[in-house]
C-alpha cells in the first residue's frame, strides 16, 4: 500500500511539474536588444496553447521570400488584448514589430502586430521578462 502511495505522489508531482518545465522566459529564447520589423503575408496560423504562432512570407531587398514564425502569447491572453480568431487571416499583409530568436532561426517574438486595417495589437506575453510594447 505504501509503495502505491509513493508512486501516486511521484506521478502527480511529475504531471504538475511538466508544464512549468516546458515554458520558457522571453530572454531565454529572444534577443530583447534587437527590435526588428517584419512586413509580410500571413501563410499559416496556429491558434493553440501555450502560444499562438503565425507565419509570414517576408521578402528581402532582392525579392527572395523567407518564411518567418511569429510567437505571441496564449489564445486567452490575446483575447484580453483585443484579438480574436478573425483578427488575422491567411493572406493578410501585416507588419510585426518584435524580437528575433537568439539561435538565429527565422522566429520572432511578435510584440506588436499592425493589422491590414491599421489597428495595432500587442501580442507579447505580459510579465514574461521581455520588453513592453514597442514605441510607435
Amino acid at each position: 500500500m505504501r509503495n502505491i502511495f509513493v508512486l501516486l505522489i511521484v506521478v502527480i508531482g511529475m504531471a504538475v511539474a511538466r508544464p512549468g518545465l516546458a515554458h520558457h522566459s522571453f530572454s531565454a529564447e529572444f534577443d530583447g536588444s534587437k527590435l526588428i520589423e517584419l512586413k509580410g503575408v500571413v501563410t499559416r496560423i496556429e491558434w493553440a496553447n501555450p502560444h499562438v504562432y503565425f507565419y509570414l512570407d517576408v521578402k528581402d531587398d532582392k525579392g527572395a521570400s523567407t518564411n518567418w514564425g511569429c510567437e505571441t502569447t496564449s489564445p486567452g491572453a490575446l483575447r484580453r488584448q483585443g484579438w480574436n480568431r478573425e483578427s488575422l487571416k491567411v493572406g493578410d499583409q501585416v507588419i510585426v514589430d518584435g524580437y528575433p530568436a537568439r539561435d538565429g532561426s527565422k522566429l520572432a517574438d511578435a510584440r506588436r502586430v499592425t493589422l491590414p486595417d491599421g489597428r495595432r495589437i500587442f501580442g507579447g506575453t505580459p510579465g514574461d521578462g521581455g520588453p513592453g510594447e514597442p514605441k510607435p
